[in-house]
């Protein structure tokens, strides 16, 4: 018989080459050598996942300066079956490109993409006070549209190393405002049966309120803060179906497979109207929760048994 081979796997990802994202899915050990889809935006990453069109997606989902990415955010809150299974940190930085020939004083019109141009838009308002931004798609498509005759762009943000994709000159480096950012990436796949903890992970909810009245923000915290269970991310995003009505996209430190998440996250259930379980990891800093004595798995382990013993009639 013909000798077969394992299908690869497929990763979508923001394209085209050379982008942030792209390099997020660099980090995973599993996804090199495998097959790699370049996509126009992060639904189209999604749905992929969702139509088993690919295996998994590689989307942004934080940024140290300009916080959440909403888009993907609300994607998770709403398309059903997905879950993430790692998280990668890229950090972020931006280089100035033109035509060769282009001088500083020729530009007027400089094409990003929005996260990028937010980030650049001190150093841009200095050295050029009278630019104009057009929005791209990506931090490498915007040196694209550089050749691109319709979009008649003088310079471009792009990402350091875009001159080995593309034949443009560089004007300037580190114009990001903050040369510390960094963006969280997350790998998003299919529903699948939770790993093991790694003693270093980090757990992802969106949770809704049951309505809003004073005092239900505070009540939902309180399931973590009861627990000792630490929260990394707590942002909230409209439901859009009236005004007052909110989820809340919540990163919370430790597994679920671990007694202190689990219990919060029954306590979380009772409580909220519709909660997403969007997957335990391991943290991309590799960072452990720190826990008080009150808090760690045998504490749990022993309360449930000083119950038990109390139903059964066992501590007489």
């Amino acid at each position: 018989m013909p000798e077969t081979h394992p299908k690869p796997r497929r990763y979508s990802y923001l394209g085209p080459a050379g982008t942030f994202t792209e390099a997020a899915l660099r980090q995973v050990p599993e996804a090199q050598g495998q097959e790699w889809a370049p996509v126009a935006n992060i639904g189209e990453a999604l749905n992929d996942v969702v139509t088993g069109y690919s295996d998994a997606a590689m989307i942004a989902i934080e940024n140290s300066v300009d916080g959440g990415v909403t888009v993907a955010q609300d994607a998770l809150a709403t398309i059903k079956g997905l879950q993430i299974v790692g998280e990668y940190l890229v950090p972020v930085k931006f280089v100035l490109v033109a035509r060769h020939g282009t001088r500083l004083e020729d530009i007027n019109v400089v094409t990003g993409h929005p996260v990028a141009y937010g980030q650049c838009r001190a150093w841009l308002d200095d050295q050029l006070p009278r630019h104009r931004h057009l929005p791209a798609t990506s931090n490498v498509q915007a040196a694209a549209d550089l050749f691109d005759e319709k979009k008649q762009v003088d310079a471009a943000i792009a990402p350091p190393g875009i001159d080995e994709h593309y034949d443009v000159q560089v004007l300037a480096e580190g114009i990001a405002e903050n040369p510390d950012a960094v963006t969280r990436f997350v790998l998003v796949s299919r529903k699948a049966p939770i790993g093991e903890p790694s003693g270093a992970d980090k757990t992802s909810l969106i949770v809704e309120l049951p309505n809003d009245r004073s005092g239900a923000l505070l009540e939902l915290l309180e399931q973590f803060a009861t627990r000792g269970v630490n929260l990394t991310l707590l942002a909230s995003r409209p439901i859009g179906d009236r005004m007052g009505r909110y989820r809340f996209v919540i990163d919370a430190e430790g597994h679920v497979r671990d007694e202190r998440v689990a219990d919060a996250l029954l306590g979380i259930k009772r409580f909220s109207p519709n909660v997403v379980f969007l997957g335990s990891y391991q943290r991309a800093d590799r960072v452990a929760a720190t826990t008080r004595d009150e808090h760690d798995n045998e504490a749990f382990k022993d309360a449930r048994d000083w119950l038990r013993a109390i139903i059964t009639g066992q501590n007489a």
